[in-house]
């Protein structure tokens, strides 16, 4: 039993570290290989340098449709000029801030984002059918053909497409966006009711794309540019550095501090703090997740709300110890006393996290992200991970003065 408990200690101890190497250095076998989160993490506006620009709506009160639809083509540009590490997102009623991270010139971005999107559709002799400003809507199904693209068009359009379609029976009806072939149906009957559906696509993944794509292109107001500013990289650089620095500090001394006052058990926080770390610089770099200045804030907070969680564990632990629990039994109370308040604390501090999410803009959201995922993270390490290490260390009966777990023997004991 005592060298099996100390196996698992031993093992559980050798899974996190080894996890740390892939995830910090990464890990090649063969062809096969896992890349460093260094190089695959992506980073935020603060820290890479780029452009943001600061849209408004040429228009009174537009609505919160409206603003969606503007919303939605500007991602849409965004991602087919492969600015995936971009943010778009809508601030108060009228207006939309955009952050470009590794883009210098801000008068080329705002050039190719705040134009009118331009949806057409043309016969093989290039002649126009119909625009998008004539698509009502654009949603993506799945029928017993396979994925497909449903359209549906207004009156003049429906007009149009009708004439259209009979025109170019049996061949194709080329659909632009911006100049560019996004897809080339072929017609297989004259429509007359203002719906069509575009067939051929090879997952549901793809008929969202090219919804979302057509129904981007009609823009119903334009964009004017109210703010645009370039941000050099070499500011956010040593930032990132410095506010690296600080967290390494920080959490060092929380490593120090967690020893000192609660020796073995703050020992094992210290590993499972570990485990939290590389669980959740792992989630933000492999699940692509934009890191931003107020983001590795976010991480370090969720870092503390990790070890306080440890701490409630821990005291109530040392109050078993005092009342004569044996250490199995002191630390299985402890646990469980101590889970209440870990869980509404953790529950209130998302909450927060979920409210900044929906309702904050740009680095507002980084924190949002790695504060929320952060603390679901340290919930798991404090309450799983902590307790298997814990019991696996007092299962091998190893350290068996309550001395080293914080406790004080009698003078009857010493005696």
């Amino acid at each position: 039993m005592q060298n099996k408990s100390l196996a698992k200690f031993l093992i559980g101890c050798l899974v996190i570290a080894f996890a740390f190497y892939i995830v910090f250095f990464g890990l090649e076998i063969g062809t096969a290989s896992i890349p460093s989160v260094q190089k695959v993490i992506r980073y935020g506006l603060d820290l890479k340098g780029g452009v943001y620009i600061v849209y408004e709506a040429a228009k009174e009160n537009p609505t919160r449709r409206e603003m969606e639809s503007a919303l939605q083509l500007i991602r849409t540009r965004l991602d087919m000029r492969s600015f995936y590490d971009a943010t778009a997102t809508i601030q108060g009623s009228k207006r939309i801030r955009v952050e470009i991270p590794g883009v210098k010139d801000p008068d080329e971005a705002i050039q190719y984002i705040g134009r009118t999107a331009l949806i057409e559709f043309k016969g093989p002799s290039g002649d126009l059918i119909v625009s998008g400003r004539n698509v009502v809507d654009a949603y993506a199904q799945q029928t017993a053909s396979g994925y497909v693209v449903a359209l549906k068009f207004d009156k003049e359009g429906t007009k149009k497409f009708a004439e259209g379609t009979k025109k170019y029976l049996g061949q194709n009806i080329g659909i632009y966006l911006d100049g560019k072939l996004i897809s080339n149906p072929v017609v297989r009957s004259e429509i007359d009711n203002g719906e069509a559906v575009i067939e051929g696509m090879k997952d549901l993944e793809e008929a969202k794309t090219l919804a979302q794509q057509i129904k981007a292109g009609a823009l119903p107001f334009a964009l004017n540019v109210i703010e645009s500013k370039a941000i050099g990289p070499s500011l956010g650089n040593e930032a990132f550095k410095s506010t690296l620095k600080a967290g390494i500090i920080g959490i060092l001394l929380v490593f120090l501090f967690m020893i000192i006052f609660y020796r073995l058990p703050g020992l094992v926080a210290d590993i499972a703090l570990v485990a939290y770390i590389v669980i959740l610089v792992a989630i933000v770099g492999y699940a692509k997740i934009t890191l931003t200045l107020p983001g590795i804030a976010g991480i370090i907070l969720s870092a503390g709300m990790a070890v306080d969680a440890n701490i409630l564990i821990f005291a109530r632990l040392k109050e078993e110890l005092r009342s004569g629990k044996t250490l199995r039994a002191a630390m299985d109370a402890g646990f469980r006393r101590a889970l209440n308040a870990v869980i509404d604390s953790n529950v209130t501090t998302i909450i927060a996290g979920i409210v900044l999410l929906f309702l904050g803009t740009g680095p507002i959201k980084g924190f949002a992200w790695t504060l929320t995922i952060g603390i679901v993270v340290s919930f798991f390490t404090a309450i799983t991970v902590t307790r298997f290490l814990l019991t696996s260390i007092i299962n091998t009966g190893l350290f068996k003065d309550i001395r080293w777990y914080g406790g004080k023997k009698t003078r009857e004991e010493d005696a």
